[in-house]
């Protein structure tokens, strides 16, 4: 199993992308996706050896330095607005699906090249932000203009990519091979990751 990543499809404000009808990308996050699963295309293992990509959406984890740990102080500092429009889809997993995921998929006799690890409802990214304001107490947070993430991202050594482009991916093959979602609904995940003291 490689390590790949949901962005590696296109900017998608439109359409769902799913494993079927999904239309890969352009920029900087893209072309590492790419470039990781071609490595993984020219691997060579002795042919029994089954080769899948993962494209995996955010992983929602309550642990020190992750995107739940960092977006949770953001919103706590009264930063915890929208990020840019606001409107730029942001497909997750809860942390444990994603294990579950993995473990289900080794079980598995026929994997397909690549799989979408993602929940079945994304959210968007101002949802995102009020959800994330909400565990942490604030009725408020000030948005972010393009122009402030690009400071943000340069003083970070990042991207605006990372946080403008809209994620939009569905787990259509987990769905249509019966794996089942204990944790499909955004805001009840981050009560429940809000609930845990320390690493998942």
């Amino acid at each position: 199993m490689n390590s790949s990543t949901a962005t590696i499809y296109r900017h998608a404000e439109d359409r769902a992308q799913d494993e079927e009808e999904g239309e890969l990308g352009e920029g900087f996050s893209v072309e590492v996706a790419k470039a990781w699963e071609k490595a993984l295309d020219k691997s060579e293992v002795p042919e029994c050896v089954r080769k899948v990509a993962l494209r995996t959406a955010i992983v929602l984890g309550n642990e020190p330095g992750s995107v739940f740990d960092y977006l949770r102080k953001l919103a706590w500092l009264g930063l915890g607005g929208k990020m840019g429009s606001g409107r730029q889809k942001m497909s997750w997993i809860h942390v444990d699906d994603f294990c579950r995921a993995i473990e289900w998929m080794i079980k598995q006799d026929q994997l397909q090249d690549f799989y979408n690890l993602s929940a079945p409802n994304p959210t968007d990214n101002a949802g995102c932000m009020a959800g994330f304001r909400r565990i942490a107490g604030r009725g408020f947070g000030l948005p972010a203009t393009k122009w402030m993430l690009e400071i943000g991202t340069f003083v970070m050594r990042s991207e605006t990519e990372l946080v403008l482009k809209s994620r939009w991916v569905l787990p259509k093959r987990l769905e249509v091979e019966g794996f089942d979602f204990e944790w499909s609904d955004f805001d009840e995940a981050l009560s429940h990751l809000d609930g845990r003291s320390g690493p998942a």
